[in-house]
């Protein structure tokens, strides 16, 4: 499994190779609790009409924790089931984590979900990891340190036409308010590219740009969760992320838009 590759992290200071240690070790580890339960029962609770949690976020975020707080005691943390409130952001180091993107995936049976752990300052992300269990790639950057994928140096695509783009997107949970909004900016995105494709995690989806699997990527109505650690990953890999209106992006702007560069200026005519 991934836990037995050697972590790139000879370019990184001792205290980043410390972070990015940690924060791979916590994803690996509740990765392996997601992965057991992916075939059983599932215990499902509703958050809302649409929206749900399972006993492998519970499980998974809890064996995040325990990891972050033994190694990185007293560091503040923003976690989407134990610790979700967002309105007062750290101004000091922050783990933001979202221990299962994808939960609607998962209780469905479809093998696409992630664990998601960002290590921030103030509103930038310094590091992340994002763990696929099912497929067992491990994605991880740090800031000025590149993006990699089980110690492979990532890089965006080169498509500089979007009639040759793949691109991705996802629907919010408050779909029924926002339909018109999202079917307009689909129905103008999609006559122009070569395909869309609609995964359901957000940070599977932006670790695709991040490698040159998708092209570009957007949603609307994200918590920090979903996005802090990704959007790091398609940054070092060469990429760029922004608001719907090309506006400088941080992981507490509830929409995002990523490319490979060379197509961000087409998207956001399109989506802005």
């Amino acid at each position: 499994m991934t836990e037995r590759i050697e972590l790139p992290l000879s370019g990184a200071d001792s205290a980043m190779a410390a972070i990015v240690r940690t924060a791979a070790a916590a994803a690996l580890a509740a990765g392996a609790i997601i992965r057991d339960l992916y075939e059983k029962p599932h215990q499902i609770r509703m958050k809302g009409a649409i929206d749900l949690v399972t006993e492998a976020d519970l499980a998974s975020e809890a064996a995040i924790l325990a990891v972050l707080s033994r190694e990185f005691p007293g560091v503040a943390v923003l976690a989407e089931e134990s610790s979700p409130n967002y309105r007062q952001i750290s101004s000091g180091p922050q783990w933001i984590i979202d221990p299962l993107d994808g939960t609607t995936n998962f209780a469905h049976g479809f093998p696409v979900f992630a664990v998601s752990i960002a290590y921030s300052s103030g509103q930038s992300s310094q590091a992340g990891v994002v763990y696929c269990p099912m497929q067992d790639e491990l994605f991880l950057a740090w800031r000025g340190g590149g993006a990699w994928l089980d110690g492979r140096r990532l890089a965006v695509s080169r498509t500089d036409r979007l009639i040759a783009a793949l691109v991705g997107t996802g629907f919010p949970y408050a779909i029924r308010e926002n339909l018109d909004d999202v079917l307009g900016k689909l129905g103008r995105v999609l006559p122009l590219v070569r395909d869309v494709r609609r995964a359901g995690a957000a940070s599977v989806d932006l670790a695709y740009v991040a490698c040159g699997r998708l092209d570009g990527f957007w949603e609307r109505d994200l918590k920090p969760w979903d996005t802090a650690a990704a959007s790091l990953l398609v940054e070092e890999a060469g990429g760029q992320v922004s608001d719907f209106g090309g506006k400088a992006w941080d992981p507490f702007r509830p929409e995002v838009v990523a490319s490979n560069r060379l197509l961000h200026r087409a998207l956001i005519d399109l989506l802005s």
